[in-house]
């Protein structure tokens, strides 16, 4: 196999703040797998409160002996060698997850949402995000997502319900929230989210500390909205202790290591009676198609990457009425690539 990847600094539109910080762009590594005549692409986006970086992601590259990953792929296998040469780092493994099920697509002439059994008339909407900022600067951001049929809103500070108010001057359609884990007290948390339900909102991400298993249950038990783990849950593993704690959970390809254990994760939250809504990080059109290969597996949808950017290296996905219209093309479908992206090749 030949490995060539790309440093690649995703610029964002608009400066980008949740609950805890604030960022303007996010580093990402691109890569290109080849297995004899056959390439896939993946993508590392590595959002500085998950730990990983350029350095680390070429460091562990550099470990793996790619006479170990052969095809046909077995990804439960790979992803077990992959986690025995270092803990964590699930962006660079979904990375190669992802390239790998490029060309496993592309090697069976499949799209790769056929392969993992999706139904493309069951395709979600996707919710473009806004990040908190002032009412002004809020009622700006709407003007970009006009053609989207739901927005997702980040709470968790004290300006929470001015944000709401902000949002509904302008628009009714309805309403993600995701507190990022900012909301502290639960009587305050449970008066506020009965509020949101006034307002349309249809689902709420990660309340309150991920740590704090009882408290987001005492919310999930008396909530009208579907409350979701977010940072509670990354890996598959993580899912044993969720079940009751919240009424579903939300599956990121750059937590979950990729597609193959983003599936898995998807079918174990179906058998627990649990929803899923599938999202991402700053992500280009290479990482929010593979997701959306899974996205009608899932209840509700958050790939929003390519829009939220001012320099993705690809072309946009197809969008239409607020949905990816995914093409019948082998692997991710991932078109506009260059071939100036990978300048540099490992052996």
């Amino acid at each position: 196999m030949k490995i060539s990847c790309k440093q690649y600094e995703l610029e964002l539109k608009h400066p980008f703040s949740i609950s805890k910080f604030t960022r303007t762009s996010t580093p990402i590594m691109l890569l290109k797998i080849q297995h004899e005549d056959i390439v896939g692409y993946g993508e590392a986006s590595m959002v500085p409160y998950m730990g990983e970086s350029f350095e680390s992601a070429n460091t562990f590259l550099n470990k793996i002996n790619w006479d170990e990953i052969k095809f046909p792929f077995d990804f439960e296998q790979i992803l077990a060698y992959l986690d025995s040469l270092s803990p964590g780092q699930p962006a660079i493994k979904a990375a190669i997850d992802i390239a790998l099920n490029d060309i496993k697509g592309k090697v069976l002439n499949k799209p790769c949402y056929e392969i993992y059994g999706s139904d493309l008339s069951k395709m979600p909407v996707t919710s473009y995000t806004i990040g908190i900022d002032t009412p002004e600067v809020i009622r700006e951001k709407l003007k970009d997502a006009a053609n989207f049929k739901v927005i997702k809103v980040k709470l968790g500070r004290d300006n929470d319900k001015e944000i709401i108010e902000a949002i509904r001057s302008k628009t009714n359609v309805p309403l993600y929230v995701d507190a990022n884990q900012g909301w502290v007290d639960k009587i305050k948390a449970i008066d506020l989210i009965y509020w949101l339900h006034t307002k349309g909102v249809v689902l709420i991400e990660q309340p309150m500390d991920k740590n704090n298993l009882d408290g987001n249950a005492w919310l999930t038990e008396r909530s009208p909205i579907p409350l979701l783990a977010d940072e509670a849950v990354q890996r598959l593993a993580d899912m044993d202790n969720l079940k009751g704690a919240y009424h579903g959970i939300n599956v990121k390809l750059m937590k979950s290591c990729g597609m193959y254990e983003g599936h898995q994760m998807i079918l174990k939250a179906k058998s627990f009676g649990m929803k899923v809504l599938i999202g991402c990080m700053s992500e280009t059109s290479c990482a929010t198609l593979a997701a959306a290969a899974l996205a009608p597996l899932c209840n509700w949808a958050d790939l929003d990457g390519p829009w939220l950017t001012k320099n993705n290296p690809f072309i946009d996905p197809q969008f239409v009425e607020g949905k990816y219209v995914l093409k019948s093309l082998p692997g991710l479908g991932l078109e506009g690539i260059k071939a100036d992206l990978f300048p540099y090749t490992f052996s």
